[in-house]
Formats: C-alpha cells, structure tokens, sequence
C-alpha cells in the first residue's frame, strides 16, 4: 500500500509540474536580449528627443534674451528722444527731424515685437506698472494713471522696463 500511495503522490506530482511547465512560456535568451536591447533603443531615442527639444527652447530663450538686452540698450535714446519732443523750439527743421528720428526708432522697435505701455488715464497694474507718486484726487477713479514719467516696454510676456507713474489713490 505505501508504494501504490508513493506512485500516486509522484503522478500528482508529475501532473503539477506538467501544469506549471505549460503555464510558463520557455524563455528564450536571444528574446530576452533583443527585448532589453530595444527597451535601451527605445530610451535612448527618448532621452535624444528631449535633448532635442530643451535646446531648441534654449536657443529660442536664448535669442530673446538677446533681442531684450539690445531694446534695453535702445531705451535710453526713446527717452532722449521723447524729452526733446516736449521741448519748445523755433526751429520747425529741428522739430521735424526729431519727430521723424522717434517714428523710426517706434517703428523698429514695434518690429522687434516691442509694446510700449503706460499712458494716462490706464488703470494701475503692478505687474506692469511702478509707482513713484500717489495723489490723493476725489474727481480721478482709484488706481488711475495721472502722469507718466517714463514709458513701460515689453516683448511677449517679458517685461523689459517697468513704467515709473504716478497713481491717483
């Protein structure tokens, strides 16, 4: 009787084995290598991509970052150049030339993708705006630009000077 159990039990045991070969697939090592061979192709041509992308973005950060620092260099001659237009002079030549001089500097710098902000009567953004002076004036809404001092720039969402006003409270 004990060997016809132990045959059983080597039969169950046969019959086990036999089901968990047949649930495993046999692993081939050539699979295997191609799989973890493809899987590093795979993330190499991932990470390149990436590479790719971050220096394309860089290099476009870069260029506006170099068109902002010379529209930065040109400010001081629009400031310059908006004074001399406030001046009175005799000289109707002058004048003229230096309107003509200030259209072409406003027309270069619009071309640069340049927007000039800051004017009387706008409501205050901190955001865009610098406040220098508050006045306290019942006949001007709140938060009122009253008086510019120095014109505000931006390229796109980058604001390349802040415009100094002064704000009605």
């Amino acid at each position: 009787m004990a060997k016809k159990e132990k045959e059983k039990k080597d039969t169950v045991a046969e019959e086990v084995v036999e089901e968990i070969m047949e649930e495993t697939p046999e692993v081939n090592p050539f699979e295997e290598k191609y799989n973890a061979e493809h899987d590093a192709h795979l993330r190499l041509a991932a990470e390149y991509d990436n590479f790719r992308k971050r220096t394309a973005k860089e290099k476009e950060q870069s260029y506006q970052n170099g068109r902002s620092d010379a529209v930065e260099k040109l400010l001081p001659v629009y400031d310059n150049l908006h004074r001399a237009l406030q001046q009175e002079t005799q000289d109707a030549a002058f004048k003229k030339g230096v309107e003509m001089t200030m259209t072409e500097l406003v027309k270069i710098l619009e071309g640069l993708g340049v927007e000039i902000f800051g004017a009387e009567g706008d409501q205050f953004d901190p955001n865009l705006h610098n406040a220098i002076v508050h006045i306290d004036d019942e006949s001007i809404p709140e938060n009122t630009i009253t008086q510019v001092f120095q014109q505000g720039f931006k390229m796109g969402d980058k604001i390349v000077r802040f415009a100094m006003v002064q704000v009605a409270n």
